[in-house]
């Protein structure tokens, strides 16, 4: 097929030799199957934000840094420049999280480069070599999404065990390929420790998944991994083989409501009493 513009500079580098076929399209990015050597690769280019249809909402950017604080005040005021370095480093959040992903063992595509707006990275595929399925075109029986189940909500614990939350994790955006379910799409991924929305945003990803699941295993729709993972990792004791149990403790004590009104009407007396005693020294003093 004809070589997409933004994927010519990548042919001509000798990073790419070849464009097979046209993959996918989304509201972010449009994905080729491309030529690179003797291996078959997948060309993410990505699209210009005013021709995309996922904007950019503070609470997913919040925390990340930038590399200097020309490009934070030019983001910030949002100029031409401001606006190409927060596509930038929009573009960039997903490459950086795949690599750190990568290296603690999470199922997602292997990156091979980031060039120009275009992520080259492993082309997931079937048992037979074609392209991977999503997770939303199959039909599961039970003890499958149950498993599947399972081996997900480990990955979301070794995400957030390498300080990453996906953010927008949901059957649309995981392949499975022979061995199983792979995380993909990860340009909103947020830091757990630096975005005040995490917590909110792990509790989605997990709710969405059990959601999913549970038309083919009931059992799964009222589970609270969510709740559980993050009051774990709070803790500061969620490591990859932490043992869950999708369920989490109520504090079943019923709250003294006299006992708490007592305390506020000794403590209003105290500053009141307080307040007398000194109208009375300055009355003293005059």
């Amino acid at each position: 097929m004809k070589i997409p513009k933004r994927i010519l500079p990548l042919v001509e580098d000798g990073l790419v030799d070849s464009v097979l076929r046209q993959l996918m399209s989304g509201k972010e990015a449009t994905v080729y199957v491309v030529q690179c050597g003797d291996e078959i690769r997948c060309a993410k280019v990505y699209k210009e934000a005013n021709r995309r249809g996922f904007h950019q909402a503070v609470h997913y950017t919040e925390g990340r840094k930038v590399k200097n604080s020309r490009q934070a005040r030019a983001m910030e005021k949002g100029s031409r420049y401001g606006r190409q370095e927060q596509e930038s480093a929009w573009q960039r959040s997903e490459v950086d999280a795949l690599y750190k992903l990568a290296s603690a063992g999470v199922r997602v595509p292997r990156p091979f480069g980031f060039f120009e707006g275009v992520l080259l990275m492993e082309l997931v595929t079937d048992g037979n070599g074609a392209a991977a399925p999503r997770l939303n075109d199959l039909e599961l029986t039970a003890d499958e999404a149950r498993e599947f189940h399972s081996r997900l909500i480990r990955e979301v614990v070794l995400m957030l065990c390498a300080g990453i939350v996906h953010g927008d994790l949901s059957e649309f955006n995981i392949l499975v390929d022979e061995n199983g379910p792979v995380i993909i799409d990860l340009p909103q991924a947020v830091d757990a420790a630096a975005n005040n929305n995490a917590s909110r945003m792990l509790k989605r990803d997990v709710d969405n998944l059990a959601n999913y699941f549970s038309q083919f295993a009931p059992e799964l729709k009222d589970s609270q991994y969510g709740s559980e993972i993050w009051a774990i990792y709070q803790r500061g004791e969620l490591f990859p083989d932490t043992v869950l149990t999708g369920r989490i403790e109520e504090n079943q004590r019923i709250a003294d409501v006299k006992a708490v009104m007592r305390e506020i009407t000794t403590a209003r007396d105290d500053h009141e009493a307080r307040l007398r005693y000194q109208q009375l020294k300055r009355e003293e003093g005059r």
